[in-house]
């Protein structure tokens, strides 16, 4: 296998060869995916970091990777040797390496990029970045195809139906509201995954932890198409597609559909997830641009979703509390490796009804392990857990019936003062959140500074959102809403009933801990008045916040009240499941204060 600093001198011979001063490698897909399949995992290939996010630039004399606080440590360690610079972000997800590519590259210079995995709106925002340095862009350029000689191929798993009994929704109606917001537009292009998984009910094994499978969808007036490896659809379900007017196309004939459109027609197209490669091919006067239509809609859950939503919390509240317990017993006999406990904890939920897989790699951080966000313990150099100290685990399930995210962070012994204040301070943002009522039209942006008000008065803050949507039997990470601090397209979706989205406030102190508290909160109606609708959210996770890590002198009687009245439902609803000895266990997690 080829090292990093071997592939970084093909593609400067390649740059060289292509008159290219710099090369642009995203982390994404044709689709805009924040998961990508192993085709394309261009970035990890080039780079060895094999985090979600971040961003490669390769010049002639320079190779560095733009990533966000999440990843600090782990690209620090994967980038070690590698010929690779990490460059941190100051703001998440903005793009400082065009500032730095501004200062260094040459007026005058070109850079290339593949124009299928960057958005017509990233390439219009690159253009102009660069507009008043002169510098030149060159869409069409893969040189990670020529390089990557032992690419693995796209994938070719079939799909399946995700039954109506689940989803709630015919995929009929579902075509039909599309349709009600295209107006008089012919027809709408659909690039993202999970949304056309959504809007055709069916789901797929291409993308790990993700059930969605690679496509493109186009809704006209009276009929669809479902472009895709056309092996993947089983004869049955193309029936029931074509009896449903969903026509199916071969997954690489997209473009040539597009360049075809009839004289007249329109398109209507969103321009941040549709790749600029497909908006090249459509004939500029055929398009209206107007935003995603179908992550609104399929944001707001249905009463069969989030009826799903509630009971699939039990299911995987127990296969947690099998897990710890567990621990617990294993931590008597011998210390554990925290990549052993991610396994033991995705078959704990193996076990469970109408599982399918795990939702993302489960994190698993012990002790200073726990303070990098995004942590993926692996066997060969993960840390061993024992009978002290404190663990972090954020991890999540896919079933047929819901998708889970949970973090819970425990101590295995007696906890220090410095880790209990942490922890109490976490769990005050965490509590203010669940706990608020805002008016109509509140934003992630404003709730979010709920979380960590408790934080801030002791200079403490965290690098992260506070909440990103989640979907139904999808991706664990779903807009258009979230909850951050940065003013962005996300924050500044309005919180609606129906949206399920994450609770997770926390703390890291690098060389000493990590702390969070996740839960799934589900924003509901509350009341209407004179000043307008009021909603607030209710909690849809279930499984004890450890105790011992409470300072109760730090909690108001409000917050003990809302730690009581969480702990008596989260034993309501999971003892019946439980044996006595399980039962037994949880009721001593779930004392009152």
């Amino acid at each position: 296998m080829a090292t990093t600093q071997v592939k970084l001198q093909d593609l400067r011979s390649a740059l060289q060869k292509q008159g290219l001063a710099a090369y642009i490698i995203p982390s994404s897909d044709p689709h805009q995916s924040e998961y990508v399949a192993d085709h394309w995992k261009s970035r990890q290939w080039v780079s060895g970091f094999s985090g979600s996010a971040g961003t490669v630039v390769i010049t002639n004399d320079h190779a560095g990777l733009w990533t966000d606080s999440r990843y600090f440590i782990q690209a620090e360690k994967q980038l070690k040797g590698s010929g690779v610079e990490l460059h941190k972000l100051i703001v998440p997800h903005t793009p400082e390496h065009l500032d730095w590519m501004k200062e260094n590259l040459p007026s005058g210079s070109k850079v290339g990029l593949d124009g299928r995995l960057f958005s017509v709106g990233q390439v219009r925002q690159l253009a102009k970045h660069f507009y008043d340095k002169n510098i030149e862009l060159d869409t069409n350029v893969d040189l990670i195809g020529e390089a990557w000689k032992d690419r693995p191929t796209l994938p070719q798993n079939p799909v399946f139906e995700h039954e109506l009994k689940y989803a709630g929704v015919s995929r009929e109606a579902k075509l039909q509201q599309v349709r009600d917001k295209m107006g008089n537009t012919d027809f709408h292009l659909i690039s993202t995954l999970d949304d056309i998984a959504w809007l055709f009910n069916l789901r797929g094994y291409d993308v790990e932890c993700n059930p969605v499978f690679y496509a493109y969808a186009i809704v006209g007036k009276d009929a669809a198409w479902l472009f895709i490896e056309t092996t993947k659809v089983p004869d049955s379900l193309k029936e029931k597609l074509n009896n449903d007017s969903v026509m199916i196309k071969p997954y690489d004939q997209v473009e040539a559909f597009l360049k075809n459109l009839p004289e007249g027609k329109t398109i209507s197209l969103d321009k941040g997830t549709t790749s600029n490669q497909c908006y090249a091919a459509i004939s500029q006067e055929k398009i209206k641009e107007s935003g995603n239509i179908i992550a609104a809609l399929k944001a707001v859950k249905n009463p069969t979703e989030i009826g799903h939503f509630r009971n699939v919390m039990i299911r995987d509240g127990v296969a947690l509390l099998r897990l710890f317990r567990w621990l617990e017993k294993t931590l008597d006999e011998r210390p554990v490796p925290e990549a052993e406990v991610a396994k033991k904890l995705a078959g704990f939920r193996k076990e469970q009804e109408k599982y399918y897989g795990e939702s993302f790699d489960a994190i698993v951080g012990y002790n200073a392990n726990g303070a990098i966000v995004h942590y993926k313990p692996e066997y060969e150099t993960c840390a061993s857990i024992e009978k002290g100290g404190i663990l972090l685990l954020d991890s999540g399930g896919q079933y047929l019936d819901g998708t889970t995210d949970i973090t819970r962070t425990i101590a295995l012994s007696q906890p220090t003062e410095e880790q209990k204040a942490d922890f109490t301070l976490v769990l005050k943002g965490h509590i203010a959140l669940d706990n608020t009522k805002f008016p109509k039209g509140t934003t992630g942006v404003q709730l979010d500074t709920l979380a960590r008000m408790a934080l801030w008065q002791h200079h403490l803050n965290y690098g992260h959102g506070t909440g990103h949507g989640i979907g139904f039997f999808l991706n664990v990470h779903e807009g258009p809403h979230g909850i951050s601090p940065v003013s962005s397209a996300k924050t500044g979706v309005a919180i609606e009933p129906g949206t399920v989205t994450s609770n997770e406030p926390g703390i890291y102190k690098a060389g000493k801990h990590g702390i969070r508290i996740e839960n799934l909160i589900l924003c509901v109606e509350d009341v209407e008045n004179e000043f307008g609708k009021f909603y607030k959210f209710e909690t849809l996770t279930l499984f004890p916040i450890d105790l011992t890590l409470v300072e109760k002198s730090m909690l108001s009687k409000d917050e003990r009240a809302w730690l009581n009245r969480y702990h008596e439902e989260v034993f309501e609803k999971m003892s019946p499941l439980l044996n006595q000895e399980e039962k037994a266990w949880l009721a001593d997690k779930c004392g009152k204060i």
